[in-house]
This record gives C-alpha cells, sequence and structure tokens, in this order.
C-alpha cells in the first residue's frame, strides 16, 4: 500500500457499523471496533451483555431489525446458522452489506450468500482464525478469512481489519468456510498426536512440562513437510523429494504400536491412519511419501 493510499485511510472518518451478537467474540470484536474509533450499534438477545460496550460509547438497539436499520455495513457473530434465521427473519436487508462471521460449513455459507441475494443484500462470508482474547491484538497474528462479494471487501476492508488481520480467499462464498474448517482439522489431528505423546510418559519420571518443549520444537520441524506435501499434491508425483518413504514408515509402525501396549496406552488415535498407509502401500509405490492417502480419504 502507498503512503499516499495510508493517508487516505487516515483521514477517512470511520465507517459507523452494526454487530449482531456479543457472546466471547462478539464482544472482542465490538471493543476492537469501539478502540479504533467505529460508531457500533449492537444488538445482543440477553440485552445486558451490551452494558459494557454500551459505557464504552456503543449504541444498542433493542431489536436486531433495530440494529440491520441503523447502518449499511451489518456484521453478524451468533451461535450458529440457525440463529441467523431466527435474528433476521422478518428483517429488511435491502441495499445492506452483509458479514457473516458465524462457524460454517461451505454449503451453508453459499446457500446464506444465495439467501442474503434474495433479500437484496451483498454477502461476505469469514472464518475467524483466532480466540476472543487475540482479537484487537496485532502481536497475535489473528486474522479472519473472507468469501464472497469481492466489491464489499474492498469497501470495508480497513473496517473488517480493525480486530483482526483479514485474508480474502475468493468470490466463492464458501471459501472461508473451507479454509477456516480444514485449518482446525490440521489442528485436531495435531492435538491428537500430542495427547498421545503425553499418555505415553504419564506415569513415568518425565515431567510433561519436560516433554512440551521437545514437542513444540519437534512439531515445528516437521511443519515444512507441508509444502512439501502440497508440490506433490500439484505435480502428481508422489516420489519427488522423499525423506522417508510410505514402505519404510508402514514397517516402521509396529513400534509405535507396540511402545503404546507396553505403556498401557490405546493405540486408536493412531490407528486409522496406519490403516490409510497401509491401505496405500497396497496399491501404489512404497518409495512414495504419505502423500497418497489424501487420495484415500476423497469419496
Amino acid at each position: 500500500m502507498t503512503t499516499n493510499a495510508v493517508e487516505e485511510i487516515r483521514r477517512t472518518p470511520p465507517t459507523p457499523l452494526t454487530l449482531l451478537g456479543l457472546g466471547a467474540m462478539g464482544t472482542a470484536l465490538a471493543g476492537a471496533w469501539l478502540t479504533a474509533g467505529h460508531p457500533l450499534t449492537v444488538w445482543n438477545r440477553t440485552a445486558a451483555r451490551a452494558d459494557g460496550l454500551a459505557v464504552r460509547g456503543a449504541t444498542v438497539a433493542a431489536t436486531a431489525a433495530e440494529a440491520v436499520a441503523a447502518n449499511r455495513l451489518v456484521v453478524v457473530c451468533l451461535l450458529d446458522d440457525a440463529s441467523v434465521d431466527e435474528a433476521l427473519a422478518d428483517v429488511d436487508l435491502t441495499g445492506k452489506d452483509l458479514v457473516n462471521l458465524i462457524t460454517s460449513t461451505p454449503e451453508q455459507a453459499r446457500a446464506r450468500a444465495a439467501w442474503a441475494a434474495r433479500r437484496g443484500a451483498r454477502y461476505l462470508d469469514g472464518g475467524i482464525m483466532a480466540v476472543p482474547p487475540m482479537i484487537g491484538v496485532p502481536a497475535t497474528g489473528a486474522y479472519v478469512f473472507y468469501s464472497g462479494s469481492a466489491d464489499l471487501f474492498e469497501e470495508h476492508r480497513a473496517t473488517l481489519a480493525a480486530p483482526a488481520g483479514t485474508r480474502y480467499v475468493g468470490e466463492d462464498a464458501g471459501y472461508a468456510a473451507l479454509h477456516d474448517v480444514a485449518l482446525l482439522s490440521a489442528m485436531y489431528g495435531m492435538f491428537a498426536g500430542v495427547a498421545h505423546a503425553f499418555a505415553l510418559v504419564r506415569g513415568e519420571a518425565v515431567a510433561p512440562g519436560d516433554l512440551a518443549p521437545l514437542l513444540s520444537e519437534y512439531v515445528t520441524a516437521m511443519s515444512g513437510s507441508i509444502a512439501t506435501t502440497a508440490e506433490q499434491l500439484e505435480s502428481g508425483d508422489y516420489t519427488k523429494d522423499v525423506v522417508s518413504s510410505l514402505a519404510m514408515q508402514v514397517a516402521g509402525k509396529g513400534t509405535l504400536l507396540r511402545t503404546a501396549e507396553e505403556q498401557g496406552v490405546s493405540p486408536e488415535l493412531l490407528e486409522p491412519y496406519f490403516r490409510l498407509m497401509e491401505r496405500r502401500l497396497e496399491i501404489g509405490s512404497g518409495e512414495e511419501d504419505l502423500t497418497g492417502v489424501v487420495d484415500l480419504l476423497r469419496r
């Protein structure tokens, strides 16, 4: 961004907006927009949750319809997709810019985009890659995936960036949710491995606090393989830049399973992945990386 563009943003009066939903995340978002100087109208089904924001200058609407009517830019941070239906069932959305930050599936996001279009609104879907304490704190690296109307995103980019960074991933409204769930799925896979590792040393003279930095360092080091997997998927060559072959890893799984048995630890977090590795070895090359497992997961 050029110096002139930055100066223009600074001279532009902060955009007023409406926020529906004041749970932990909604309250954090509201606080960040107020801190950034944006005139803010809020609504929550439990009105008392808005008291602290009212003290800070937020306008509290009595109904969702009243809140939506107050501003063109309307951000939704409710519990789920059904909550959006309930809150906005009879609300006039004509000419509104609707930004939906609930956690949803890609198909729910696409359906909500079509629903908004029928109601006369532009639509942007979002996937928040942060927890509430990270919102409004640039050093945390918090950001939000956005997908849907490119024009809406460009017009409100500066406003949307006040609570967290922004990453636009395409006009397909489902892509923000898709990216969100893809990253969350990888996170839970990591959590599963970490849980198994801690279970192995439980009951031994190994303090969890001593193992923790070793786990962090190792997982960080192994994350370099993510780029290799992407390159292999794009090229179709699963034998490119292989460090540890599929055949070797399948052969080595026995040690991991025996160790779990010796330590009295259930192998249920590891066995499904090992079964996929074995299936891939049966139909693929032992010289491959583990990338072929991705194809087995596709129905």
